[in-house]
């Protein structure tokens, strides 16, 4: 077996990824606060300016452009897009950009991960992601009184000056992986390693397993939205292969969801 660069051959290898039905989210934002409160997620006394409002997850609001009558919006949830690249060094746009080696794409779970106490926040990685997945910590974390009490053992809180993101819980992950190896299985459970905006979502518009895995429902869900032609990830043009896929049965959100320079140079927009 030919190894590739940080795999080990013969070792199992995952590609964790989402599944979000933007027919069903209704915009809620529960996803965003569920988000927070499992990663520590430090907020300020005043919240107002969301510019610098520190998610891992966001959602945002597009219309289709049309006056009322015929006006439609849709919401769509943008956590990490855990990006895969193309090649066996799978080099993903933040990955190949940072010079401390403060993230990394992992070989076995697809996870592209951020390493804190190595980052010395020269934000390469937020110029290099098309997605404006990553922040960057502006100020050293704090909570009101009592708020402290909400904090995640799991999880490590971050110094003010460096870049943080979503990791698809990883944590969760591990803690997957100790409940596996101590009961003596080798495999996980898709139940056993979900996401927190996957169970919060009121709706069920986010499913997460592994993409590999023709059990998962997951995999399930980009199969038959492939064969429907309603799957699709954002920016597909640029190359990033992400690992978050989207499900819509309007034109005008899978249109919008890939935007693109016509001939002369100009964005092209969909009405």
């Amino acid at each position: 077996m030919k190894e590739e660069h940080g795999h080990r051959p013969g070792k199992k290898t995952y590609k964790y990824g989402m599944v979000i039905d933007l027919d069903k989210c209704t915009g809620c934002g529960a996803c965003m606060v569920a988000c927070m409160a499992e990663n520590n997620i430090s907020f300020r006394k005043d919240e107002t300016n969301k510019l610098v409002s520190n998610f891992w997850m966001r959602v945002y609001k597009i219309t289709n452009g049309r006056s009322f009558p015929d006006t439609d919006v849709c919401y769509i949830p943008r956590p990490c897009m855990h990006c895969e690249g193309h090649g066996h060094h799978h080099h993903t746009p933040c990955v190949s950009v940072c010079p401390a080696c403060a993230t990394d794409y992992d070989h076995e779970t697809g996870i592209v991960s951020q390493i804190y106490t190595r980052c010395f926040g020269c934000r390469y990685c937020m110029a290099a992601c098309p997605y404006h997945a990553r922040v960057f910590n502006w100020w050293d974390p704090s909570w009101p009184k009592g708020m402290e009490k909400y904090l995640s053992p799991d999880v490590s809180p971050r110094m003010r000056g460096v870049v943080e993101k979503c990791t698809f819980c990883h944590h969760r992950l591990q803690r997957a992986r100790n409940k596996t190896y101590s009961e003596g299985r080798r495999e996980i459970r898709e139940d056993e390693y979900q996401t927190a905006c996957t169970q919060a979502c009121p709706a069920g518009a986010i499913t997460f397993g592994d993409l590999k895995n023709p059990e998962h429902k997951v995999h399930k869900l980009v199969e038959e939205g492939k064969k429907k032609k309603i799957a699709f990830r954002l920016l597909e043009k640029l190359g990033t292969n992400p690992k978050v896929y989207y499900v819509s049965t309007k034109d005008w959100v899978q249109k919008a969801a890939d935007v693109y320079l016509g001939e002369e140079g100009k964005p092209v927009t969909h009405a």
